[in-house]
């Protein structure tokens, strides 16, 4: 029982960075052109 005091705390807070870090990602442009990143790739189909 008192592992669900350190275990709940410690998931929201991996929760909530996550959703930072997605937030981030979203404001900094990370998925702006992705058509434009998708023709970056290396073709392998001959």
């Amino acid at each position: 029982m008192s592992s669900l005091y350190l275990l709940i705390p410690l998931g929201v807070l991996v929760v909530f960075g996550s959703i930072a870090a997605f937030v981030s990602a979203v404001f900094s442009g990370q998925f702006e052109e992705l058509d434009a990143q998708a023709d970056k790739l290396p073709d392998d189909e001959r």
